[in-house]
């Protein structure tokens, strides 16, 4: 399992993947709310929403919204 958490201003991303039978269980929170919640068989769109995540996490680091 990856998590890789911010928080910022007092709210708290979440960003979470999980190795499951089907191929990788993938999901974002915001506070308590759930934002996105996919599965994907191929590993490079598991990669790809790592990406977006860090670009995010890059920008709400920095004060701006994402």
């Amino acid at each position: 399992m990856f998590t890789s958490e911010l928080m910022h201003a007092g709210h708290r991303t979440r960003f979470t993947i999980t190795r499951t039978e089907a191929g990788w269980d993938v999901r974002e929170e915001r506070d308590s709310e759930v934002i996105r919640a996919v599965n994907y068989t191929d590993w490079h769109r598991v990669e790809r929403a790592m990406q977006v995540f860090k670009l995010q996490r890059g920008l709400d680091a920095h004060g701006r919204e994402a």
